[in-house]
């Protein structure tokens, strides 16, 4: 209680040394002195001063924490006037005025000054030699100039009044109309890390512009005799921040010299309570350097990084949300609250800096945790993806809203699951005089990001801290306020409002990199988002020996619900001396990695997208398109029936004089060949380009075709396999079909079961037959290598059948209202593949057996 009393009275004495009592020179937006020579007050005595070119502390936070810590809402002022002396309280007012108005020129130039470099950035950015991208400008000087023209407009209206002074001007309805257009800051507000991100990643990747952003030059005051000072980019993103803050201590002064009865009084009050309300609202959102609590040396404490772990703490997987301080590392789980009640951070453990080593595999006895079965995952996800559908089409019933309400929270129960599921990859954690701790993550992405952050720290010189029980407690409550994260990455912690992300096909094109300063070995793998974690979707071939590697491979990445793309870039290890092992996995040198976001309006167009990754100095080059999950299914008859892709498969056959498609017999050949222990083999997408050279061999019956696949890259040959079956006219197990292998597999009788669905194989054309029975049987014999390939039936079941089993077009409308794509993408999907799965699971089946078995049913299905 003692530290958060005196943590709480320096942030107050802060406060009130922003507002002079003297002389009124609100000069608090890191402008040193108020104009005079040689910076000194026109008294001779120093002057004071506000300057922090990197601010630890939110002004916000200081304005709104009581003694308890608790965010409180400062009541107004009552209008009281010194000794109820009237003209000496409108003499006061204005003083509060024109010291205001003063700083306001001041934070006007440094807006000018950070929006002078926007515009030659601009027009550079179109040209052959860009210094920043469009995309890159606009996030670092998001809503700069709709700012810079807010108070523009009102220090041109608020000066003659102050010029022309006297008992009768009013002024409340300015300050009203800037508090009014408050929802500006909030954009800037929730842009500001990502500015300030962005920036730092530029200015790393480019000298230039590292040069402009560490010298910008800020115009001095009118009378003032210096000219410019130099403040760097990312002091001058923080003004904004800082600004609200600054009128609303002003609007609090304005009130206490303003007579209850003055027309400005109720308006004043009003931009009051306008500014309060917003500084509470954004008060956990703004910059993730705010001081927690001070250290017993009276250094700043400062929150670097936080967010959703999952760690594996006796053997069980348990959800942390952890956090990274400048000297420290504290793990905290979130307690129960009654509803209504605040949230509230338990610590579970912490690690200074200084004591803080990454564990190697060798160093760990015993960090293992029972792993889910992949096929178990799948389920969970076509689970939530029908759950989701569902909730949709009761949202338009009427008194729908209660039941809306249940399949939520079943809802948010299988997405908290799923999110402790399935990460896979260790991230260890050591204090060396203590414990080990295991985290396991989805990415290797994020291992890299906390791994960066942790070491970006420990090269300053450290020292490790002990916490009394007083200070952790302190430091704990005070996450509550710090965190950046605020909730799980579940569906059900989002607005409605919020976009569902991309459903389908995402098609990239890696092109090239430049910025590596040795050559190396180097490729890429390519990572989507997916119901609230990344998985890694592609991997161009190791480019050999080079600084400038030139891939021009192109992938095809499936999308279910996606945001986000990653590109990671690696240095391929060869040298068995030098090799990193992290759970049983040669771990490969991340040489950069970066992120964009899958804006739909951009990557739906039917041309490609062209855009640059920057990560640490090199630059990724790469195209993207997209094709919804409906339009990429439609299958679209070949017009060139003497080639295989497109192709009726009776056709194909009858031409070949063959029982199964020449391309899909050696295609299984040569996966079970040389792919059968592939990791991901059928899930992990093939080069594009490499497809097509396939695809185009199979067409023309080219005679280097095996030449061409013992030499092809196998996930190629995995992939050509599956457009094969995707771009028949009609799906493998035909439209007529369709509706009785739906109900077939709903059916709850094993017996009756087991009946229907074979005399549904029996019903298919002896090509189409003969082709699935095929199939299945390689199928069965990848499975059988799950340990050492991860495919499972039932992942191989979620690759193929929805290819296989595909619902026509009026069929697939037929009686239902899809409204959105994830609607589409859920839509009977989980009964396409528990129609296969049942076959994989099935006893070996034989084509002769099955003409031979009397018929239960009539073969009109």
């Amino acid at each position: 209680m003692e530290l958060v009393m005196a943590f709480f009275f320096e942030a107050m004495c802060d406060i009130r040394s922003l507002v002079p009592t003297n002389d009124f020179n609100y000069n608090t937006d890191g402008y040193e002195g108020d104009g005079t020579e040689d910076g000194k007050s026109q008294d001779g005595s120093e002057p004071l001063r506000f300057i922090d070119e990197s601010p630890t502390m939110s002004p916000q936070l200081c304005a709104s924490l009581g003694p308890n810590g608790e965010a409180v809402s400062p009541t107004p002022p009552e209008g009281l006037l010194p000794g109820g002396d009237i003209e000496k309280g409108l003499e006061m007012k204005k003083l509060v005025l024109s010291g205001f108005l003063a700083s306001e020129e001041i934070y006007i130039n440094q807006l000018e000054a950070l929006l002078l470099p926007m515009r030659p950035l601009k027009a550079t950015a179109t040209t052959s030699q860009p210094v920043l991208t469009i995309q890159q400008i606009e996030t670092i000087f998001y809503k700069i100039q709709d700012i810079f023209e807010i108070h523009k407009e009102f220090y041109d209206a608020l000066l003659p009044n102050i010029q022309q002074w006297d008992e009768k001007v009013t002024v409340g309805h300015l300050f009203q109309k800037l508090a009014s257009q408050l929802g500006v800051y909030k954009a800037f507000v929730d842009n500001y890390k990502v500015a300030l991100e962005t920036a730092e990643k530029c200015s790393q990747a480019n000298s230039q512009f590292q040069k402009i952003s560490e010298n910008l030059k800020v115009k001095g005051p009118k009378d003032s005799k210096d000219c410019t000072t130099s403040v760097s980019m990312e002091a001058l993103l923080y003004k904004p921040i800082d600004r609200v803050t600054r009128s609303t201590l002003v609007l609090h002064d304005l009130l206490k010299h303003t007579p209850k009865d003055h027309p400005d009084f109720p308006l004043l009050q009003d931009a009051l309570r306008i500014s309060q309300n917003f500084l509470s609202s954004i008060n956990e959102e703004i910059d993730p350097r705010r001081t927690a609590v001070t250290t017993p040396k009276g250094e700043a404490r400062q929150l670097v990084k936080d967010g959703f772990l999952v760690e594996v703490s006796e053997n069980s997987r348990k959800l942390r949300h952890v956090f990274l301080f400048t000297d420290l590392l504290l793990c905290a789980k979130m307690k129960k609250t009654a509803v209504g009640r605040h949230q509230q951070y338990e610590c579970k453990w912490y690690i200074p800096l200084a004591d803080l080593t990454f564990q190697t595999l060798d160093e760990c006895d015993s960090c293992h945790s029972v792993q889910v079965p992949e096929h178990e995952i799948e389920e969970m996800k076509m689970k939530i993806s029908v759950l989701k559908s569902e909730i949709q089409k009761e949202k338009k019933a009427p008194k729908g809203q209660s039941r809306v309400e249940r399949m939520r929270k079943k809802m948010n129960e299988q997405e908290s699951w799923l999110l402790m599921h399935s990460p896979t990859i260790p991230f260890r954690i050591h204090n060396k005089h203590g414990k080990s701790y295991l985290f396991l993550l989805s990415s290797d992405y994020e291992r890299s990001e906390w791994r960066e952050s942790i070491q970006k720290l420990q090269k300053k010189d450290l020292q490790a801290c002990v916490l009394s029980s007083v200070e952790l407690q302190v430091l704990t409550s005070s996450c509550f306020k710090l965190r950046t994260v605020h909730n799980i990455p579940v569906t059900t912690n989002k607005d409605d409002e919020e976009t569902p992300g991309l459903y389908g096909f995402l098609h990239v094109i890696v092109h090239s990199a430049k910025g590596f300063k040795e050559s190396a070995n180097l490729y890429c793998t390519l990572e989507v988002d997916s119901f609230g974690y990344f998985v890694s979707k592609a991997k161009t071939r190791v480019f050999r020996d080079t600084s400038e590697p030139q891939w021009n491979e192109e992938f095809e990445i499936e999308l279910e619900g996606s945001q986000y793309l990653r590109i990671l870039c690696y240095e391929k290890c060869y040298d068995k001396s030098m090799l990193n092992k992290d759970d049983n996995e040669i771990v490969d040198k991340i040489m950069g990695k970066g992120q964009v976001q899958l804006d739909p309006q951009t990557v739906q167009s039917k041309n490609w997208h062209m855009d640059v990754i920057e990560m640490n100095g090199i630059k990724v080059e790469f195209s993207m398109k997209f094709t919804s999950r409906d339009l990429s299914l439609k299958r679209t008859p070949s017009k060139k029936q003497s080639g295989v892709f497109g192709v009726k498969i009776n056709v194909v056959t009858k031409r070949e004089r063959s029982k199964v498609p020449y391309i899909v017999r050696q295609c299984i050949e040569e996966v079970e060949k040389r792919g059968i222990d592939e990791v991901g083999i059928y899930r992990i997408s093939g080069v594009a380009t490499d497809i097509q050279a396939l695809k185009l061999a199979f067409d023309t019956n080219t005679k280097d075709i095996l030449m061409m696949l013992s030499d092809m890259d196998i996930n190629a040959i995995a992939g050509t396999l599956k457009l094969y079956f995707r771009e028949l006219p009609e799906p493998l197990l035909t439209d007529r079909l369709y509706p009785a292998f739906m109900e077939g597999i709903a059916l709850s009788d094993p017996a009756a079961k087991e009946n229907c669905m074979m005399h549904l194989l029996r019903s298919l054309p002896d090509p189409n037959l003969m082709t699935f029975l095929t199939l299945l049987e390689h199928l069965k014999r990848v499975a059988e290598k799950e340990p050492i390939n991860k495919m499972s039936l039932h992942n191989l079941a979620t690759v193929f059948g929805p290819t296989l089993l595909r619902p026509s077009e009026s069929e697939s409308t037929k009686g239902q209202h899809i409204t959105s794509a994830s609607d589409i993408w859920s839509h009977d999907v989980m009964a396409q593949v528990q129609v296969l799965l049942y076959y994989l699971q099935h006893p070996p089946i034989s084509f002769a057996e099955l003409k031979r078995s009397t018929l239960y049913y009539s073969t009109d299905v």
